[in-house]
Protein backbone atom coordinates (compact mmCIF):
# COMPACT_ATOMS: atom_id res chain seq x y z
CA UNK A 1 0.00 0.00 0.00
CA UNK A 2 1.40 3.26 -0.60
CA UNK A 3 1.79 5.57 2.15
CA UNK A 4 3.46 8.27 0.72
CA UNK A 5 2.02 9.63 -2.28
CA UNK A 6 4.77 12.95 -2.62
CA UNK A 7 7.74 10.09 -2.63
CA UNK A 8 5.66 7.02 -3.93
CA UNK A 9 6.58 5.11 -1.01
CA UNK A 10 5.16 1.92 0.08
CA UNK A 11 4.56 0.26 3.23
CA UNK A 12 7.04 -1.93 2.37
CA UNK A 13 9.37 0.23 1.61
CA UNK A 14 9.07 1.85 5.34
CA UNK A 15 9.27 -2.03 6.63
CA UNK A 16 12.30 -2.96 4.74
CA UNK A 17 13.95 0.18 5.83
CA UNK A 18 13.74 0.21 9.29
CA UNK A 19 14.59 -3.97 9.18
CA UNK A 20 17.69 -3.41 7.54
CA UNK A 21 19.04 -0.01 9.26
CA UNK A 22 22.47 -0.56 10.60
CA UNK A 23 21.07 1.54 13.81
CA UNK A 24 17.51 2.07 14.92
CA UNK A 25 15.21 4.63 12.92
CA UNK A 26 13.02 6.26 14.97
CA UNK A 27 11.21 8.57 13.36
CA UNK A 28 10.05 10.05 9.74
CA UNK A 29 13.07 11.72 8.90
CA UNK A 30 15.12 8.83 9.83
CA UNK A 31 13.71 6.91 7.40
CA UNK A 32 13.05 9.08 4.79
CA UNK A 33 16.44 9.69 4.57
CA UNK A 34 17.66 5.41 4.87
CA UNK A 35 15.36 5.90 1.57
CA UNK A 36 16.41 8.51 0.12
CA UNK A 37 14.12 11.18 -0.04
CA UNK A 38 12.83 13.60 2.45
CA UNK A 39 9.38 14.88 3.86
CA UNK A 40 7.02 16.87 1.52
CA UNK A 41 3.58 17.40 2.99
CA UNK A 42 3.99 15.15 5.93
CA UNK A 43 0.70 13.30 5.59
CA UNK A 44 2.68 10.44 6.08
CA UNK A 45 4.40 10.96 9.24
CA UNK A 46 2.03 9.29 11.56
CA UNK A 47 2.00 5.90 9.66
CA UNK A 48 5.48 5.83 9.07
CA UNK A 49 5.97 6.34 13.31
CA UNK A 50 3.27 3.51 13.68
CA UNK A 51 5.11 0.79 11.18
CA UNK A 52 8.18 1.98 13.01
CA UNK A 53 6.45 0.85 16.30
CA UNK A 54 4.88 -1.99 15.11
CA UNK A 55 8.48 -3.47 13.84
CA UNK A 56 9.84 -2.78 17.28
CA UNK A 57 6.89 -4.31 19.02
CA UNK A 58 7.26 -7.57 16.80
CA UNK A 59 11.05 -8.17 17.07
CA UNK A 60 11.10 -7.22 20.62
CA UNK A 61 8.06 -9.97 21.41
CA UNK A 62 10.63 -12.47 18.78
CA UNK A 63 13.67 -11.59 20.99
CA UNK A 64 11.48 -12.63 23.76
CA UNK A 65 10.19 -15.56 22.89
CA UNK A 66 13.71 -17.06 21.69
CA UNK A 67 14.77 -16.32 25.32
CA UNK A 68 12.31 -17.76 26.75
CA UNK A 69 12.92 -20.93 24.28
CA UNK A 70 16.30 -21.63 24.34
CA UNK A 71 17.54 -24.48 26.23
CA UNK A 72 20.52 -22.78 28.33
CA UNK A 73 18.05 -20.13 29.56
CA UNK A 74 17.88 -20.66 33.66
Amino acid sequence: MIICSCNFLSDRDVRQAVKTADDALRNAKQVYGRLGCSAECGRCAHTIRTIIDEAYRECALACQASRLHRPDHG
